[in-house]
């Protein structure tokens, strides 16, 4: 048996609804499922979501300010005043910066850019920087991807004579700021009707309002933003983010090639390259520096300047993996020295940490651990502690730090992430009152993670052609994740470890005749609890694998269940101690020997095995049978008393002192009439009748023992002698004959057949009952 390692949850579908889809846009059942179980139930809406087109954009001027600030910066054109745009440094506000200074250099605006430094000046809109612009001669400031919450900043720059235009998209506070112009499409009583856009959207919409069209010639920056911003993927976001990957693909902009070619970018581009190669890169100069070169290489019309910027990004980005690399087995360690009690939630925390990193640092503990996770940088001189958290479901981040208010004077975020600074003095009382929080709030199965299920296939209905439907869903992102697909009851086969560090695995998948190639990426350690022909439930992702112009149907493995007994083949291994040191050993595990007891221990001894057990225990999950057991009792009896096991190990080999085959019945004669001869036969004499006879001298034993059984001869320590009986009797008789012949069978059956035929007759025994036991002992 094989646990899956996460949760599955299986998403309900109307079936009605989808076929109703299915039969009137002529597509699979499949891709029918998957639209409704994302809420799209009509035929309009459905091909809107399939489709999507340009005239699918919303008017810009819906959103409540637009106009105002879209008249401001006209007139500040028309009256040559200066306009300074205020960006962020994260890859939302760098992508929005870059889309506002293209906006105004179409628009034939004065004006200069600036990015606040996340180590000197913190995030959002500061009041050095607004009264810096105030005395540069700035009539003008327009945000974007931040002020939201500038309440401050609002009324100050009011103060200097500043029109102050926010352009944002983040959750507005109670009170709105007194600016000039707000334009946020979650400010209240705003009627735009989409709310979930990225900065980088809030700035393209902006542009598309001050230009009077829509300027498709930024939809492939606005596409990087919002991807790169983690938002939901649906509605307008998905078709800024479909429109600006075509986009992406036949790019002018000598920046956006310059990336591309850094990141190995050819040919169609996804939101995978987004998220796993531009996204990073652009993050990282912010996240180690300053984020000016980065917007410097998306306005640059000069493509070696670009191609220095993004070589430039590009050694930031690895300096930042290594970095991260360090900081997160640092905090690893912490993590593993700590007691049961404070892992609840980890709050690890050190001095130095690079506070651009730690948010980095707090998913991979979450991942590693699935934990509830804060990671703290310390500055010990100013004795504070700065750090960003990462949670799971089930566990509220933004409500838990809420209830520890009193000793955090600075925090925000969501449920599922959030940022914090507190005294270096409470990091201890804040990790203690998380885990008592923990505690009370989760249950042990909050602890595993929970994998969504979309949609249960046969591996049939997994065809090519049912894939390409499906990538009419992409992109995939927040609130549109790639389908995550329940194939039940194939046979996983060919399975084999590939890749240069030999972390992934490779298979096929079987089932009704048909097959289906399977990968899964970091998950070379599951191939030890797989063993051949398991019959396995899979959930991962369909996708195309693209090889030589060749397009084929591959299963992106992420999880596995397999019920029932697994039977692992180890016969004949020479070294059974290094396949004993292989073994799981986390589960309760059990080693029988039928003939080799004294070496098992010694072995066991050296090993110092702490999990496995020589006696029968009901909790046994493993079982190996060290060595063949010399009749079908013994074998029942090593299998029947363990209800829960789980997996069967045969690590048994041809075995010493046993015969390869029954005498036959002239040769039992020709001993017999030997002995006859001579009335006696001397013990040390056999070796001699065996060289005579043509056989071995364990076989002349074996015969002298069956005789002796049936009472044809006697014996002692030194010699056989003739019986004086006149009784007629069958060898089959014997029980020397009988458990000979049934050792043989059984080492037949379990030493010399197929896998396949192990596998059934071990299965078969297991489950046995009284009516298959006399098949399977062949009536003894």
């Amino acid at each position: 048996m094989v646990k899956s390692k996460t949760r599955w949850k299986m998403e309900e579908v109307n079936q009605e609804l989808a076929l109703r889809l299915q039969q009137q846009l002529h597509i699979s059942l499949l891709l029918a499922q998957l639209l409704v179980g994302r809420g799209i139930e009509t035929v309009d809406a459905a091909e809107k979501f399939l489709g999507g087109s340009v005239q699918d954009f919303y008017d810009p001027f819906l959103l409540d300010g637009m106009e105002a600030a879209v008249n401001r910066i006209r007139q500040a054109i028309d009256n040559d005043e200066s306009i300074l745009i205020y960006g962020d440094y994260d890859a939302d506000g760098v992508t929005s910066t870059s889309i506002m200074i293209h906006t105004m250099r179409m628009a034939g605006a004065t004006f200069q850019y600036y990015i606040p430094n996340r180590f000197t000046e913190g995030y959002g809109l500061n009041e050095g920087a607004l009264v810096k612009a105030a005395e540069n001669g700035f009539s003008v400031v327009i945000t974007v991807d931040t002020g939201i919450s500038a309440i401050k900043e609002a009324e100050l720059a009011k103060e200097m004579g500043l029109d102050l235009i926010i352009t944002d998209h983040h959750e507005p506070p109670e009170t709105i700021p007194d600016a000039y112009a707000v334009v946020n499409p979650k400010k209240p009583d705003c009627p735009y009707p989409f709310k979930m856009l990225a900065g980088a959207g809030v700035a393209f919409k902006f542009a598309h309002a001050l230009l009077g069209e829509l300027p498709h010639h930024l939809l492939e920056i606005a596409a990087i933003g919002t991807i790169a911003d983690l938002v939901a993927l649906v509605d307008e976001n998905r078709l800024i983010a479909k429109l600006g990957l075509k986009a992406l693909e036949h790019s002018v902009n000598p920046g956006v090639k310059a990336l591309k070619k850094v990141c190995g970018i050819e040919g169609k581009v996804s939101a995978y390259h987004i998220g796993f190669g531009m996204g990073p890169r652009i993050n990282a100069t912010g996240r180690l520096e300053t984020a000016d070169r980065a917007v410097k290489m998306f306005i640059t019309s000069d493509y070696e300047d670009a191609e220095r910027y993004a070589c430039e990004l590009d050694e930031l980005n690895k300096e930042r993996q290594e970095l991260v690399e360090a900081i997160a087995a640092e905090a690893e360690e912490l993590v593993l020295a700590m007691s049961e009690e404070e892992r609840d939630v980890l709050v690890v925390a050190k001095e130095g940490w690079n506070e651009g990193v730690i948010g980095i640092v707090a998913s991979r503990l979450v991942e590693r651990f699935y934990r509830p996770t804060i990671v703290l940088s310390i500055n010990t001189e100013q004795a504070k502690a700065k750090g960003s958290a990462r949670s799971i479901a089930g566990f509220n981040m933004y409500e838990a730090l809420t209830t520890c208010a009193d000793i955090l004077p600075h925090y925000g975020g969501h449920p599922m992430a959030a940022g914090m600074t507190l005294a270096e003095a409470n990091v201890s009382e804040l990790r203690r009152r998380l885990n008592e929080l923990a505690r009370a709030w989760l249950t042990a199965d909050d602890y595993i993670p929970i994998t969504k299920v979309d949609a249960i296939c046969t591996l049939p209905e997994a065809n090519l052609e049912t894939i390409e439907q499906l990538e009419k869903m992409a992109p995939f992102g927040l609130g549109n994740p790639s389908p995550k697909i329940l194939i039940e009851g194939v046979e996983i086969a060919d399975l084999r470890i590939i890749g240069k560090d030999e972390n992934h695995i490779k298979c096929q998948f079987r089932q009704d005749g048909v097959t289906l190639d399977g990968i899964g990426f970091k998950m070379a350690d599951i191939a030890a609890e797989l063993s051949p022909r398991d019959e396995a439930n899979v959930v991962g992702e369909l996708a195309v694998n693209e090889w030589n112009n060749q397009r084929k149907a591959q299963f992106v493995l992420k999880d596995v269940t397999v019920l029932g007994l697994q039977v692992f083949d180890w016969r004949g291994t020479r070294s059974k101690t290094e396949k004993l040191a292989a073994l799981d050993g986390e589960a309760p595990t059990r080693i029988v020997s039928f003939r080799s007891q004294g070496q098992l221990q010694l072995e066991q001894q050296a090993q110092k095995w702490r999990t496995l057990q020589l006696e029968p225990n009901p909790e046994i999950r493993q079982l190996v049978l060290y060595d063949l057991p010399r009749s079908y009792k013994e074998l029942e009896d090593a299998l029947n008393v363990h209800p829960e096991l789980e997996r069967l190990y045969c690590l048994f080999g041809e075995e010493p002192n046993t015969l390869p085959s029954l005498p036959l019945r002239e040769q039992f004669k020709e001993v017999y009439k030997t002995v006859y001869l001579h009335k006696s036969l001397s013990r040390k004499d056999i070796p001699l009748l065996a060289q005579a006879k043509k056989l071995t001298p364990s076989a002349v034993r074996f015969i002298l023992e069956v005789f002796h059984d049936l009472g044809f001869l006697k014996k002692d320590e030194q010699s056989y002698q003739l019986s004086q009986t006149n009784e007629k009797r069958d060898l089959t008789e014997s029980v020397v004959y009988q458990q000979q012949k049934e050792a043989l069978e059984l080492e037949t059956e379990l030493l010399y057949s197929s896998y396949q035929s192990l596998r059934a007759f071990l299965k078969r025994f297991t489950l046995q009952d009284a009516g298959t036991k006399e098949k399977i002992y062949h009536g003894f």
